[in-house]
């Protein structure tokens, strides 16, 4: 695989926010499938990002599609990549306190300039319970007050890693099938949804006020397939059960454990096992 020359001399940026079932601890293995040539990469449901910054990181982005159907959070990208200066002035507001008054106050808050909903949202992300990004039928944030000793509300320098690594990006915020319509036989596709449920009583987390249902799992598999028979390199992560198994049957299924920290429960954490499915 070819590298940019000069990757190797800028630091590496991470994710700038928290995000239900970030792929950070999963790259190492999510990189040994991806081990291909590509041109484009597509990543429509970007979350926190951690592949696409790994792999920019590597050199191997030449032209990207990122997309997610959070509007609050594709804001937050788009400010990064167009106004990260004004994102950071903003962000040193002395209102930006981890406090219990502070918190409640902003999260009720409906900032009007992009700006301003961009720090909003980061300041939500890193003071809130659990890195937590919960909304009700309304659309409405509710997560509460995580009480963390010292988050890192601004770090000036990673917003401006991750500001260059999405120079090559294009930023969208459509529905998932609407995000790869222009992928072909040259691009990598990756898919990290919103996790079928591993039980019946379990719920994903609402990243919107709209949930990824069944019908969309299905939907998405069928993309997948289409994809794949269109000749482009498809990647995609989800719950290990046997109805994504079934989904995803004429494919190549990995098993990879993963540290799920995310839950109210302590005794609900730890490790678990997950598919990373591809298309060659």
């Amino acid at each position: 695989m070819k590298q940019d020359p000069d990757f190797n001399l800028i630091k590496n940026p991470k994710p700038f926010i928290k995000w239900a079932g970030g792929k950070r601890q999963l790259l190492d293995a999510i990189l040994a499938e991806a081990n291909i040539e590509f041109n484009e990469y597509y990543e429509p449901f970007v979350g926190g990002g951690a592949l696409y910054f790994k792999l920019w990181s590597l050199g191997r982005i030449k032209k990207a599609h990122i997309n997610d159907s959070n509007p609050d959070l594709v804001n937050a990208y788009l400010v990064i990549q167009n106004n990260v200066d004004e994102l950071i002035n903003e962000l040193k507001n002395e209102k930006y306190q981890n406090t219990q008054n502070a918190f409640y106050k902003i999260r009720v808050e409906q900032p009007t300039s992009d700006i301003e909903k961009a720090a909003r949202f980061i300041y939500l992300n890193k003071t809130g319970f659990n890195g937590l990004y919960r909304v009700n039928s309304k659309g409405v944030f509710n997560v509460p007050f995580g009480r963390y000793k010292n988050p890192k509300i601004l770090d000036e320098q990673n917003l401006r890693l991750v500001n260059k690594a999405l120079e090559r990006a294009s930023i969208t915020c459509k529905d998932f099938e609407d995000a790869i319509h222009k992928a072909n036989g040259s691009s990598l596709i990756y898919f990290d949804p919103p996790y079928h449920p591993l039980n019946g009583t379990a719920k994903f987390t609402q990243y919107t006020s709209n949930n990824f249902s069944l019908d969309d799992q299905e939907r998405l598999s069928k993309i997948f397939a289409r994809l794949s028979k269109g000749g482009s390199y498809v990647l995609l992560s989800n719950s290990d059960t046997e109805i994504i198994k079934q989904l995803y049957s004429g494919f190549t299924q990995t098993q990879v454990y993963a540290n799920r920290a995310i839950n109210c429960k302590a005794d609900k954490r730890g490790k678990i096992t997950e598919l990373l499915i591809r298309s060659w």
